[in-house]
């Protein structure tokens, strides 16, 4: 079962979106953090998506979806990409397919 997960930073207030499971093409979604814009981008990876167009197997050679930044990194899933703050899950989920 595929989950969306809502992460709010304690000290500002940023929200962000961690998506686990695979969806029903057998993708996932990885969230990454750009230092660049500041930002948590979710990005599409494996799948039929990775079957068919190479570059979406993995991150390798990904850009940030906001603002085109080549420095993405994994999300570590604590650290508030805006203040540097925590980020917790605030226990609201919905699934994705």
């Amino acid at each position: 079962m595929a989950q969306r997960k809502t992460y709010k930073c304690q000290q500002c207030g940023y929200e962000a979106y961690d998506y686990e499971g695979r969806g029903f093409m057998g993708q996932h979604i990885e969230a990454v953090s750009c230092p660049d814009c500041k930002s948590i981008q979710p990005l599409v990876v494996g799948g039929v998506i990775g079957d068919s167009a190479p570059s979406f197997a993995t991150l390798v050679g990904r850009i940030c979806l906001n603002c085109g930044s080549d420095r993405i990194k994994p999300w570590d899933h604590k650290t508030c990409p805006k203040c540097g703050g925590i980020m917790i899950y605030t226990g609201e989920h919905e699934f994705w397919t």
